[in-house]
């Protein structure tokens, strides 16, 4: 099943893609970053191991909206805050204990799936693990075709960087990745 991000039946594709994840399927979904292989926070996960072919071990990450991180990790740090929504990815900790690594994207067709979901969204590149990142829409749809439950086709290529990821369970911030973002110096020491 393919869906188009920039079309004139946006909304009804939003509302197709959440009802989709909202059931415990996987989809391609074009981020704000790289194209991102999405299932739904928690319950989604072992779903979207399977595809990836991705041991338990390496978590993924999450997109939320601002208000879904707040409630989900102890705190946000207002640095953070401030630079959200952007191709940046920091690792929180969670109140339930451990910690999550979540980005609120830059893209307000993001956003608006992650409002109709009421949940987060993993995301992860589109690739078998251990493997390149796939960045053209047509390489993804020929080797996830039978895997994913369902594209989203934005651009052909999405920005060709994933986000950058910091770790905020430390002071300064530590940059885990160098990505898309630039973090300001002040904030972070080099990883």
């Amino acid at each position: 099943m393919i869906f188009y991000k920039n079309d004139e039946n946006a909304d009804k594709t939003i509302n197709s893609v959440s009802t989709l994840l909202k059931e415990g399927r996987v989809g391609v979904l074009p981020c704000d970053t790289i194209y991102g292989l999405s299932a739904i926070y928690e319950s989604g996960k072992e779903a979207l191991m399977r595809v990836k072919g991705r041991s338990e071990t390496k978590p993924f990450l999450a997109l939320a909206t601002l208000e879904q991180v707040r409630f989900l990790v102890k705190s946000v740090p207002g640095e953070l805050v401030s630079l959200w929504p952007a191709q940046l990815t920091a690792v929180l900790e969670l109140k339930t204990g451990g910690t999550q690594a979540f980005r609120v994207p830059d893209d307000d067709f993001l956003r608006a799936i992650l409002e109709r979901t009421g949940a987060p969204i993993y995301s992860t590149s589109v690739n078998m693990s251990g493997s390149p990142a796939l960045l053209t829409f047509s390489d993804i749809e020929k080797a996830f075709s039978g895997k994913a439950d369902f594209f989203v086709k934005g651009r052909e290529e999405q920005v060709s960087m994933p986000s950058t990821l910091i770790d905020c369970t430390v002071r300064p911030f530590r940059i885990l990745r160098q990505g898309a973002f630039k973090v300001p110096e002040r904030l972070c020491e080099r990883g």
